[in-house]
């Protein structure tokens, strides 16, 4: 994230109005947006992260939530419109889960990093009529909670926030009598600054990006412990620090983890189908029928058809607009054509 007012400036003085940044690194390949969010009614959101969710019964039923690290939390439409909005406070980053069952009814569970009161708010979004309540907040005993994403295992849910120091905790979220109640299970280290991060439930493994140094995957058990695997490091060719969001996206038999090199306003994708991280290519986001992107802070992914995105959707923080170049927005992009130019095995 440090690097952002650097990138933008490079992006406005050397390439066009809302093309990225010069590229540092490896050749990345051309792809454009077929979407964005539009917040009209404030032209100056300070977004930061995404997370989609979408019927498994019907598809077109969808909404992408996306944070404003000043204001709090608007909740879009597949069109990129805005449904509602939350004025919470600064939120950072921002992640979701399914099937989380408060007083017998079935939600899904939204939760983000709240960095004024260093904690987490809680949502629930009610899968059958895409309403979303806010829930409560859960207070964190670390620093000023900044990354964060969530996941399952065993039946359990957890939350999992890191700060600007590299600490990480895993906490165990139940409802209580009076809204959420949060137990931390298991605290680790990394050396410097912390923020993307997601969980593979399938695998039982999470993912970390230490900003200047690496990209970490960890064991997500509880009593797993500290042991880590380097996947890939912010070596000024794949990744071009900081590193930032990420996001797994599943097809067919593949599975892909997708992380921002917000150095050089591009996207590495990584093929994690098996226990080797096997890199695939870079893809970055150019003008056309929206603006492409620059310095993208969060990303998200959904596998699987939603809205008319039938093999799946990505969602990239933008972080200069255009025409407006006043605030920021999401773009959203087809995987179907990421696929295709990094030329990825469709099943």
């Amino acid at each position: 994230m440090r690097l952002r007012h650097l990138a933008i400036m490079l992006g406005a003085g050397l390439a066009g109005a809302g093309c990225s940044a010069i590229h540092q690194g490896d050749p990345a390949v051309a792809v454009t947006a077929s979407a964005e969010t539009v917040v009209a009614d404030n032209p100056r959101v300070d977004a930061d992260d995404p997370a989609i969710w979408a019927s498994p019964d019907n598809p077109s039923r969808g909404v992408i939530f996306a944070t404003d690290k000043t204001l709090g939390l608007y909740v879009h439409n597949l069109d990129g419109s805005v449904k509602s909005f939350f004025p919470v406070g600064p939120l950072n980053n921002v992640d979701l889960r399914a099937g989380f069952v408060v007083n017998g009814k079935s939600w899904v569970l939204v939760a983000a990093t709240e960095r004024q009161r260093f904690g987490i708010e809680t949502f629930l979004l009610d899968p059958d009529t895409l309403e979303t309540h806010h829930w409560g907040f859960i207070k964190t005993d670390m620093g000023e909670p900044y990354g964060f994403c969530m996941g399952v295992a065993g039946g359990r849910y957890y939350l999992l926030p890191n700060d600007k120091d590299g600490a990480i905790r895993q906490i165990e979220i139940l409802p209580g009598a009076n809204g959420p109640v949060g137990s931390v299970v298991r605290s680790l280290e990394l050396g410097s600054q912390t923020e993307g991060c997601v969980v593979d439930d399938e695998r039982g493994e999470f993912y970390i990006g230490e900003e200047d140094v690496a990209v970490w995957r960890y064991r997500f058990d509880p009593g797993a412990g500290d042991e880590r695997t380097r996947i890939a490091s912010a070596d000024g060719h794949r990744l071009v620090a900081d590193i930032e969001g990420m996001s797994i996206l599943h097809d067919g038999t593949r599975k892909y983890l997708i992380v921002s090199s917000q150095g050089d306003s591009t996207y590495a994708v990584f093929d994690i189908s098996t226990d080797q991280a096997n890199y695939r290519g870079r893809f970055h986001i150019v003008d056309g029928i929206v603006d492409g992107t620059s310095a993208t802070d969060g990303v998200d992914a959904f596998s699987g058809p939603i809205g008319n995105f039938p093999d799946g959707l990505v969602v990239v923080h933008d972080d200069h607009d255009s025409p407006s170049r006043l605030g920021q927005n999401f773009k959203l992009v087809d995987w179907r054509n990421i696929r295709s130019a990094l030329k990825l095995d469709a099943r």
